[in-house]
């Protein structure tokens, strides 16, 4: 089987297996990542930090965006460029944040260009994911967009942000076929586990 052909495979499993996580387990989901999250993420006054609302039984961050507004951490939600339409721009989520659905119905702030941080001055970015495996390589939903918007971070970058994917325990695979332009993780975080692959 051809590298792109297993990837398409594992993203139809690990998809259909999220997405029948009833409401009770997406629940405690929620509620666990947020104490391993904690563990992991400096959620303190100024900290800046990217987040994703979920979508297609992706595990919820509402507990962990809760936690930033009272800790007056910053939350930045993922903004597909308006330009290039390859890319991410990280804009502040605030409580009352207008919102839009993007070409994939999911939901984004609607573009402020005043509240725009770049992606190198995060902290912080837990990304969503379909599949990973314990060496932090991670797989998408198959757009390249968290992988371009990474890839544009200088490697010889003084300060990077600390890049976490956030699964849910089922999403884990023996190894992944990885492609050249996947950009590895500093942690994966499930309800169960806090994953240090490079540390």
């Amino acid at each position: 089987m051809q590298l792109n052909e297993q990837r398409v495979d594992i993203r139809k499993r690990m998809r259909n297996l999220r997405r029948n996580l009833c409401a009770e387990a997406q629940e405690h989901a929620a509620k666990s990542l947020c104490i391993n999250i904690s563990q992991v993420t400096n959620l303190t006054f100024g900290s800046r930090i990217g987040g994703y609302l979920s979508n297609d039984g992706e595990p919820s961050l509402d507990f962990i965006f809760k936690e930033m507004w009272s800790k007056k951490a910053t939350p930045y939600l993922p903004i597909i460029h308006p330009f290039s339409g390859q890319h991410l721009l990280f804009q502040e989520y605030e409580k009352n944040s207008p919102m839009k659905a993007n070409r994939y119905a999911i939901l984004e702030p609607e573009l402020n260009c005043s509240h725009i941080c770049p992606v190198a001055e995060l902290d912080v970015v837990l990304t969503p994911l379909v599949a990973f495996d314990s060496q932090g390589n991670r797989l998408g939903m198959g757009g390249g967009y968290y992988d371009r918007t990474f890839a544009q971070i200088p490697t010889q970058a003084t300060k990077k942000p600390v890049l976490i994917g956030v699964a849910h325990q089922c999403q884990e695979v023996d190894s992944l076929p990885v492609a050249s332009w996947d950009v590895p993780l500093d942690y994966i975080v499930t309800p169960e586990r806090i994953y240090c692959p490079n540390r």
